[in-house]
This record gives structure tokens, C-alpha cells and sequence, in this order.
């Protein structure tokens, strides 16, 4: 990632100095009261993110990554099991899943979405699983292994197909878990629900980050599990405090994974500026649409009619030169963003599940294409106005014959 001085890919600095007074406040509450780990602030700050979720339980825990893990964990994902996922995600995605002792089985992505595509997913289950007896989890017929459940990443803040991925789950009672991480706010229209339904109320469990750079960020790590599940959300609780139902009595085995008191106090001024923040990222996403619209050279993100991203990034498809592109908005001091460079199927620590190059071509093909622009609330239309002049230049001093195709 580059962070030019300029245009910086993300501002934490701004929000930050706007909400001084509030946080210096929340902090001081937590700390004149001592009570550091767990108590009302923490509570106060799950249920209130559990309503704006439109979900029955919000459980706050260390990072998204522990969100994840602990949602798996506390659903009796076990040793061995798969769980489908997508490759073109952050690492965390797949940390989670083996962390909790299962195993990856990746698909590939939608070329307009970026998604785990549906077709695939269909297709994956239909032909390479075996659905032996009716009530039962598949098997996937290559390896043995039970596939125990579907774990869909809402990437960029646009959110999946949830009715098609929760329909296929229901076919071969699977579960599904939400990798809620980019879409804090972010909707899906449910035709089977008929009604707008907001990240994070879906599936059996999702896991959000509250990382800094995310809409909604904590001044350090923090993450939370969402479910509609009281007993997922009872486990899960349990987990992130060493397995413990009260001091000293460990029902399971835990984890050291609890959110602090102060973080969930900052969280807390900022949980009702998010949707405004919110609705600032669509009318900078609909600025660069406007900007980019005659630039043939780079492609704009597609939004689905049943989808309301939280634009967390916005991220373009450049037809050719991406990496040269990246440099030359570097020179302008002009922050950019790869998400991601190497699909996880790629990387040497994931080398051993047998996903070689050319397993997912629309995922391979987009990694080398797609780069992430400026994108948070305090960007100005000037400002966005000089990232699309600077990469006009680009192309323009490109001869046609350079295009890669």
C-alpha cells in the first residue's frame, strides 16, 4: 500500500482530531473506573452494535480474525471439516477457518462482483460432493472430508448473493458464516425475505473487524460475532474468555480473545456517525463513476440492483499497466491500495491444498487488474478530481499497442 503525502489512501488522522473531545472523554470514563475488561461499556457497545446490525446477539471480541475463528469454533466446525471460502480475500479469512481445525475448499469469484460466485459454489456441491444420506453434511468426494459449512466474504463492502448461497446451504444443510469484515452498514435486498437485510443478520454467525482503517474502527484491534443464535453467542463467549461460563469454571477450551473496555468506549462515539460516514463513501463512489465514465481504460466497480455497498474501498479494474499505473500515482503523491495482489490459493503458506496456478482464473486474472483508489469520508471531490486527472495522464502517454489484453 502507498500513503502518499498529498492524497493519502485512508485519513485516520482527520476523524480523529474531529472527534478529540468525545474520545478523550470515552477514555477517561473506562479509566477513572477501572474497569478495563468486560462490564457495562463493553455491554452497552454489543447490544448497540447487535440493533444496528438488525441481529439478537453482537459479541465483542479481539480482532475480526478471532470473530471468525470463535463463530466457527462455537458451532461445532471441528478437526478436518471444510468450509468453503473464496481465495481473493485477506488472510484472516482462511486463518480463521484453520485455526479452528478445518480446512479450506476454495471457489472462484464473479467477475463483475468480485464474489464467491454462485455457479461455482453450484457447482462445486453438485459434482464434487457426495450427499449420502438426507439430513447429512456432503462429502467431498476427493478428499473425504466432511464439508461443514459456507463462509462467504462480503468483499469491498458489497455483499453476496446471500439468498442463492443460503438456499444452496439449506440443499445440503450446511451452515453459512458471513466474513462481515469490509461491510459494517453495508444491505442486501432478500427476495425470500422480501426486505432489506443488513450484513451480519444472515447467516448462523458473521465476524466484523473494527481495525482502524475500517467504516467503523477502533483506535487499536478489535472485532465482534454477530448471530441471531443465543447459544452461538453464549459459546462464543465463553471461548473468548479462556472457555470460562464464570471464573474459574472452564466449560470448554478458550482463548484469550476478549475486546477491552476501551475500545468498546470508542467504538461507541463513533457507531452513530457511521452511517453518515457511510453515506459519504456512496457520494464519492458516485463522484469517480461520474469522473471515470468515459475512461475506457479502467473499469468501475459493479454494484448489483439487490446489493448497498459501504464502499469500504472502492476498487477499479485497469485494462492494462495496473502496477506502472500504482507508480505514477505514487510520484503524484497519491495514495492507492492492492486488495490483493496474490490470491491466497497463491501464496507459499497455502501452497499444500493443491489450488495451482490457473485453478481460479477469474480470481488470478482480476488480481493483476484491480487497484484500490482513495476512498474515506473526508476525501474532497477536488481531491478526486486530481486521482482521475493523474491516471488520464497515464493513459494518455500510453501507446494502445502496450494494452496486455
Amino acid at each position: 500500500m502507498s500513503t502518499g503525502k498529498g492524497i493519502p489512501f485512508v485519513d485516520l488522522i482527520t476523524p480523529h482530531q474531529e472527534l478529540q473531545d468525545e474520545l478523550l472523554a470515552a477514555a477517561k470514563s473506562v479509566i477513572t473506573s477501572a474497569m478495563f475488561i468486560g462490564g457495562p461499556i463493553l455491554e452497552e457497545f454489543e447490544k448497540e452494535f447487535a440493533e444496528y446490525c438488525d441481529a439478537d446477539y453482537c459479541v465483542g471480541v479481539s480482532s475480526g480474525t478471532d470473530a471468525l475463528r470463535f463463530a466457527l469454533m462455537a458451532s461445532g466446525v471441528t478437526k478436518g471439516d471444510i468450509v468453503i471460502t473464496v481465495a481473493n480475500t485477506f488472510a484472516a479469512t482462511v486463518e480463521a477457518i484453520l485455526q479452528a481445525g478445518a480446512r479450506p475448499h476454495f471457489i472462484d469469484i464473479n467477475p463483475r462482483t468480485f464474489n464467491m460466485d454462485v455457479d461455482g459454489l453450484k457447482a462445486f456441491l453438485h459434482n464434487e460432493c457426495d450427499n449420502l444420506k438426507s439430513g447429512r453434511c456432503p462429502v467431498h468426494r476427493a478428499s473425504g472430508r466432511t464439508v461443514k459449512a459456507i463462509m462467504p466474504v462480503h468483499l469491498y463492502g458489497q455483499m453476496c448473493d446471500m439468498d442463492a448461497i443460503l438456499s444452496l446451504a439449506e440443499e445440503f444443510n450446511l451452515m453459512v458464516f458471513e466474513d462481515a469484515c469490509q461491510a459494517h452498514g453495508s444491505q442486501y435486498f432478500s427476495a425470500r425475505m422480501n426486505a432489506w437485510q443488513r450484513a451480519g443478520s444472515l447467516g448462523k454467525a458473521a465476524g466484523f473487524s473494527f481495525y482502524p482503517g475500517k467504516n467503523l474502527g477502533a483506535c487499536g484491534e478489535a472485532g465482534a460475532v454477530t448471530t441471531n443464535d443465543k447459544e452461538v453467542a453464549q459459546r462464543v463467549r465463553m471461548i473468548r474468555d479462556h472457555g470460562q461460563s464464570k471464573k474459574y469454571q472452564h466449560q470448554v477450551e478458550g482463548y484469550n480473545g476478549r475486546l477491552d473496555a476501551l475500545q468498546a468506549a470508542l467504538l461507541r462515539v463513533k457507531l452513530p456517525l457511521l452511517e453518515d460516514w457511510n453515506a459519504r463513501r456512496l457520494t464519492l463512489a458516485a463522484n469517480y463513476n461520474e469522473l471515470l465514465r468515459d475512461t475506457r481504460t479502467v473499469a468501475t466497480p459493479y454494484e448489483s440492483d439487490w446489493t448497498r455497498s459501504n464502499y469500504h474501498l472502492y476498487v477499479i479494474i485497469c485494462a492494462y499497466g495496473r502496477d506502472e499505473l500504482q507508480r505514477h500515482l505514487t510520484d503524484r503523491n497519491i495514495g492507492t491500495g492492492l486488495h490483493y495482489p496474490i490470491p491466497l490459493h497463491l501464496q507459499e503458506a497455502y501452497s499444500h491444498f493443491g489450488f495451482g496456478k490457473g485453478s481460479l482464473p477469474v480470481t488470478e486474472e482480476l488480481a493483476g487488474k484491480i487497484l484500490s483508489l482513495p476512498m474515506y469520508p473526508q476525501l474532497q471531490r477536488e481531491q478526486q478530481e486530481q486521482v482521475v486527472e493523474a491516471l488520464a495522464e497515464f493513459y494518455a502517454r500510453q501507446p494502445v499497442s502496450t494494452h496486455a489484453g
